[in-house]
């Protein structure tokens, strides 16, 4: 294209701009902006094609990316790329302009987020914020990931502090502990916005702090600053923090356990989140820090009140999964059955932590009675051989194909609570003898479906049988013959190469 507008235009002998537009069907503008190009432009641009046409190879799988995250940024499409790559000769920012077309024809277009910009003085200040991510997979199963983002003001640092469990007032605390030793330091202030976790209840300003928590700030020598209710732009700096963990480092990911999860987390602050050359200060967080910032905090002495690795003792857990504590016996997770596990009392309840990473893997409240057994009954629930024998029940009632077919539409319309949509159609169908096969049919081929409206169906199809209705005078589905039944059936013989797996992993719903 650039070589014929040059042709035809001839060094101004030839034919106008305006006959080259109208012959080539581009605008003016286009045909001058390429007849200013030198030689080493029009060679750029050239290799830029080039360039394109090598992502091309791999546009399936940006496409792939997109489609199943559609928030994913450009950012981390690039990087996921380099790492599926051995050699990769294209710069970010020609990824980041292919994936921004593509992303026109694949992808919503995602929101833009802005942070205001503050003038801040090094040591001073660290904003703080708790965020949470649902449906993050971890062992093939959703979980919701809640965490803490820690951002210094002055060099942007960052650290990130993860629970597997709602946060408390104790844990808040560890997590800020984790934050200071990651820091090396603690400033003289944190700011935090109206969580309960630092401020019961605001009036007229007069604030009524957590009591437990302003103890450790006081110990850990800094000021708490809670910001205005509803007031975003006064910690700018982590309400950009938070969406910046959640897209940028958690969204599109799946981990095999905690201890992944926690890896990850700590390799992408380590080697993305401090070592990027920031958007506001234009300087890289870790680089700043090291350079202006950390000489400035304060020593950091972890407080007394902090549970500490010594104050937790070891315990191993018999065969049925039991620990002892003070004359009494308290359930363990069934991973942790005959196996070794952290003990530590505080607040009239018994925490229970993974002796390797230290997470909390249970809680229980202390009996004050003695030779008690305390049960938590999840910890006796191996989730994944449930499901997969709640699902061979309703094959072996409906039969292979319609009974995985009417797996794959409750899972699809309800995966969180897949499990207990299992229990309730398991027992409904058990209990609605003789099954209409037709209407189970008919139902398993909808879009969506639910037990609760299981049940409605199997009860409206029941109340019709009772009432006797002639199949000369009823629309019933319960008249149809039995060929017809069949016939409904082997629209279903499709699913054979697309089953309902009770591994967790993601199925398509085909029911057609």
């Amino acid at each position: 294209m650039i070589h014929k507008i040059k042709a035809l235009h001839d060094g101004g002998s030839g034919l106008s701009v305006r006959t080259i537009a109208t012959e080539l069907g581009i605008s003016r503008n286009t045909v001058r902006k390429y007849l200013r190009l030198d030689e080493e432009a029009i060679g750029q641009t050239l290799t830029q094609t080039a360039r394109h046409k090598e992502l091309d190879a791999h546009r399936d799988y940006i496409v792939h990316l997109l489609r199943t995250y559609p928030n994913l940024s450009a950012v981390k499409v690039a990087r996921k790329l380099r790492q599926k790559l051995d050699e990769l000769a294209v710069s970010d920012r020609s990824i980041r302009r292919y994936v921004q077309a593509i992303k026109q024809e694949v992808a919503t277009a995602q929101r833009r987020y802005y942070e205001p910009v503050l003038d801040d003085i090094p040591g001073v200040q660290c904003q703080v914020d708790p965020g949470e991510l649902r449906d993050v997979l971890i062992g093939g199963e959703p979980h919701t990931l809640h965490f803490v983002v820690f951002v210094l003001s002055f060099s942007r640092l960052m650290y990130v502090g993860l629970s597997f469990e709602s946060i408390d007032t104790e844990r808040f605390i560890q997590l800020h502990d984790e934050a200071f030793r990651y820091f090396g330091g603690v400033p003289e202030e944190c700011v935090y916005d109206q969580t309960k976790l630092v401020v019961i209840k605001e009036v007229y300003r007069e604030l009524t702090v957590n009591q437990r928590f302003h103890a450790y700030a006081t110990a850990a020598g800094f000021r708490i600053h809670a910001c205005e209710g509803y007031d975003p732009e006064s910690k700018g700096k982590v309400e950009a923090g938070v969406k910046y963990v959640k897209q940028d480092c958690l969204y599109g990911e799946h981990f095999t356990d905690t201890g992944a999860v926690r890896q990850h987390v700590q390799e992408w602050l380590n080697d993305v989140a401090n070592q990027r050359l920031h958007g506001t200060t234009g300087r890289v967080p870790q680089t700043n820090f090291d350079a202006d910032e950390k000489a400035y905090l304060r020593s950091y002495l972890a407080p007394a009140s902090i549970v500490s690795p010594a104050s937790v003792e070891r315990r191993k857990s018999d065969k049925t999964g039991l620990i002892s504590w003070q004359a009494n016996k308290y359930s363990v997770p069934m991973a942790y059955q005959a196996a070794f596990v952290g003990v530590y009392a505080r607040d009239q309840r018994l925490h229970i932590t993974d002796p390797g990473n230290g997470e909390l893997i249970a809680t229980h409240t202390l009996s004050a009675g003695k030779g008690q057994t305390i049960k938590n009954t999840h910890h006796y629930r191996d989730h994944a051989q449930r499901i997969q024998h709640l699902e061979q029940k309703l094959r072996t009632l409906l039969g292979d194909v319609l009974g995985e077919c009417l797996c794959a539409v409750l899972k699809a319309t309800s995966p969180r609570i897949y499990k207990d949509q299992l229990v309730a159609a398991a027992k409904l169908l058990e209990t609605r003898q003789p099954l209409d096969m037709a209407l189970l049919a008919d139902l398993a081929q909808r879009p969506s479906l639910t037990a609760s409206a299981l049940e409605r169906y199997l009860d409206a199809a029941q109340r019709a049988q009772e009432r006797g209705r002639d199949a000369a005078d009823t629309t019933d589905i319960n008249s149809e013959p039995n060929n017809k039944i069949n016939d409904r059936l082997s629209q279903y013989a499709v699913l054979s190469s697309r089953r309902v797996h009770s591994s967790g992993q993601e199925v398509t719903h085909e029911c057609h």
